[in-house]
Order: structure tokens, then sequence, then C-alpha cells
């Protein structure tokens, strides 16, 4: 045999490392294209979420010269507005009406520590000294006068809304927003609907809206019409108007701020689509600004947003308007100004929050308009009227507070704001609200306190009216 056979060197095979080298390349190539694919998406959404946005220019010219001064540099207030345009999408609304009011009011503060929020309501009917604001395009201008708050945006434009809050308030404004109907619709649709609670059915023809009692989830156009609905909830005032919408925005909030909506992508980029198409902005607030807030108030819970209405009476001058109580709005003011906490304010909290707190009233006596008249005292005060009728007999000698097992912690509460009332426990009453039945002894409600802050306290966007 011949060892040379033995000896001959086999046949060489491809090196392993070659075929790494392949795997590596298509490797790379997949994550390179993943890597485009994705910085190309978010070049396209944020060029989508910018583009949505419009922005209106607000000069110096527009605020005057003796603007508020900025105490607190790093928080920001920013001023919402509510339109009540109805023309085009938003004509179904209601009959056309030339030009364009604030149908609601806010300020928006946010602590310079990021660790709270504080969202003010000014009642549209409020009377107020009016500034007088520089004629804009097709608008006339305003000169200074005594009026209706919600006049400036008419007058004026939003820069004049945002000089008129800015002089009542002595609170340096940063931005505007504003949003009309069909915004809003949008963005509740976005985040799949916003529960709410009814203590009673609605049937608003004004409102385009028709509801059975009870908790639910509404959608936009459901919650467009719970949020204007008026004439037949409450009092019928804009008081009751604006704590539906004070609930319902805590509401949203709460919805918003959880895992259910933050961990969903589709649903976080519908919301942010939704409310950026919805938005007229100041020039100085571009998405960039915004992206830079919700960053830094991530940390935020929903129980750190309080919702506060400017402290109100109605006015003795005006019927149907209100004015502001001082010294209670002049120091709310005051807080936001400085950036300080309402946990620094003076004044007792009673056991249960008047704003926690429904009551439904029955007029006992002959004297008519009484309950719509105590309705809008206890509004006043932060209470929720649920319902106003007439008592099934007349007359009835002794106003009586009645109350079901669970709404005994909540009578204290109103007994403490009531001259003379006597309580009574009713056993078949299962609801937690209150029945305030006004008898002959009506004696009205007790003076509020210039130390009572419970109404600045307001509350949290984790208030939920349905609770027990």
């Amino acid at each position: 045999m011949s060892s040379g056979l033995l000896d001959t060197p086999s046949p060489a095979r491809k090196p392993p490392a070659r075929r790494g080298r392949r795997w590596l390349r298509w490797t790379i190539a997949i994550v390179l294209a993943v890597v485009l694919l994705v910085v190309g998406l978010a070049v396209a959404v944020g060029a989508k979420l910018t583009g949505n946005v419009k922005h209106v220019d607000i000069t110096q010219d527009d605020l005057g010269a003796t603007r508020p001064p900025k105490v607190a540099t790093s928080a920001m207030n920013v001023l919402i507005v509510g339109s009540d345009q109805r023309n085009g999408k938003n004509a179904r609304y209601g009959h056309r009406i030339a030009g364009e009011r604030t149908d609601t009011i806010m300020l928006a503060h946010v602590s310079s520590k990021r660790d709270n929020a504080m969202v003010i309501s000014f009642p549209r009917d409020s009377l107020v000294q009016l500034p007088a604001c520089r004629a804009t395009g097709r608008l006339p201008g305003q000169q200074p006068h005594l009026g209706m708050i919600n006049e400036s945006f008419n007058s004026g434009g939003i820069g004049c809304t945002w000089k008129t809050i800015e002089s009542l308030t002595h609170i340096h404004i940063d931005h505007f927003v504003k949003v009309d109907f069909t915004g809003f619709k949008s963005m509740v649709n976005a985040v799949g609907g916003v529960e709410v609670c009814l203590p009673q059915p609605i049937n608003d023809t004004k409102a385009l809206l028709r509801l059975p009692a009870g908790r639910q989830t509404l959608d936009g156009e459901q919650a467009l019409g719970y949020v204007r609905a008026r004439y037949s909830l409450g009092d019928g005032s804009d008081i009751g108007r604006i704590q539906r919408q004070q609930m319902f925005i805590a509401s949203m909030l709460k919805k918003v701020m959880s895992g259910e909506t933050l961990s969903d992508p589709i649903k976080v980029f519908g919301l942010l689509d939704a409310g950026t198409k919805s938005l007229t902005t100041d020039s100085g607030l571009t998405p960039g600004v915004m992206k830079d807030l919700a960053t830094s108030l991530k940390g935020l819970n929903a129980g750190q947003i309080r919702f506060i209405t400017t402290p109100w009476h109605y006015s003795l001058t005006q019927p149907g308007r209100v004015e502001w109580v001082q010294p209670q709005a002049g120091r709310l003011f005051q807080i936001v100004a400085k950036d300080e906490s309402l946990q620094g304010v003076k004044g007792g909290q009673t056991k249960v929050a008047r704003s926690k707190i429904q009551v439904e009233l029955r007029n006992g006596t002959y004297r008519s308009g009484l309950g719509t008249q105590v309705a809008a005292f206890l509004e006043q005060r932060g209470y929720h009227i649920t319902r106003i009728g007439d008592s099934s007999g007349k007359p009835v000698a002794r106003t009586t507070v009645l109350y079901g097992p669970n709404g005994e912690t909540r009578v204290p509460t109103l007994t403490k704001d009531l001259l003379a009332a006597t309580p009574r426990l009713v056993g078949s009453a299962q609801t937690n609200h209150l029945i305030l039945v006004i008898g002959d002894d009506w004696k009205g409600l007790k003076p509020l306190r210039a130390d009572d802050s419970e109404a600045l306290k307001g509350f949290d966007a984790t208030h939920d009216t349905c609770a027990t």
C-alpha cells in the first residue's frame, strides 16, 4: 500500500468565519433598516403633530405695557378657553351667531417643582371691570367698562381675554390654548370615552343629550352635550355647568394619566393627534414646549391636580350676573401668582368636603322661586345640586335634611352651613345624596367666614361623585 494516499491532504473546507460575517452583515442591515424606519416614523409623526397645531401671535401691543411680573420663573400659567363658535362643523350646536365667545374660561397653573397643578374656572357670567383692548382684524376692540368677562373675546380676541384675566387676577400668563366643540369631541373619543356618574336622567334638547342615571362612559358627542347642558340640570346656572365641566375634565385626566392609556401607543398617538388638531395656541407654545412640559410632569398623578372655581356670589345690582367674593378671590390669585401651596391657606376642612356632597332641593313653602334661590346659595359654597322641585305636601313647617344610611357622614357639613335645619334619617334612602326640604321657618345660610378656605381647596382629579 502506498503511504502517499494516506499523506495526501484532504480538500480544504470554507472557513466558517465567512458565513458568520454574511449573517452579521444581514443583521446589521436589518437593524439599520429598523432604526431608520423608527426614526422616519418619529420624524413623520413629529412633523404631523407639529403641522396640526394652529398658532396666533400675541404681541406686547395686545397685552399692554403694565403686565403682572412673573414671580415664579419656573412655574407655568396657561389660559384655556373653550370656543362657542357655531360655523363649519360646529354649526349643528345651535343657531349661527356672528362672532365667537368664550364658552369656558380656565387658568391652569403648574407649580415650579412640577409636583402639583391647579385649574381655576372663571364663571362666564362674572361681572368684572374690563380693560381697554386695541382693535385687531375685524374685531372693534374694547373700551374700559363694567361688563361680563366673556365679552373680551368677542371684542378683541384671545389677546384681549388674556389681558383681561391678567388685569383682574394679577397673575402673569405664559401661554394660551383654545379648543372648539369638534376638537373636544375628538379628544374624548381618542381616549375611548370618559366615565361620569349621573344622579338623575338627562333629557336636554338644547344640548342634544339624552342619558339614563348612573355610572356610564360617554363618547365625544355625549360628552359635549354633558359639559354644555345648563337648563336641564341643577339650578340651570352657569355655576352648575362649571362644576360638571370640572368633574368631567378631572375624570378625563384620570384616564389619560392611567396605565390604560399611557401603555397603549395607538391611544397615545390618537390622543396627541386629536389634541393637536383641536388646538389653537400662541406661537410660543410649540409642540416642543408641550413635550418638555409633559416630560416634566411624568411623576405627577391625578390626585395632585386640583379644580377650583373663583369664589363668587350673585350680583345685587344686575340679576343673573355674578361677582367675585373678596378677600377669598384675591387670596386665591395671590397663591397662584406666587406659586404657593394651597396647604398653606388657613381654615378648617369639614368632615366631608362640600364639593363631594350632592343635594336635592324640595320647596315646602308657597314662596315661588325659593328652591332655585337656595340652590344658588349652596352652589356658591361648593355643593352640587342634583334637582330642584316641590315637596309632595305644602306647607312644610320645619326645614329638614333627609338622609339615608349612606349619607349620614355628609349631614354635619350641610347643617353647619344652615341657620336652622333638622336632620332626619330615612331608612329606605340608600343613596349618598341629601334632600333639603325647605320649610316655612327657613332662615337662610350662615355668613361665609373670611378665613373659610374650603372653596379655595376645590377637589382633585380623583374625585368621584358616585363614591359612597
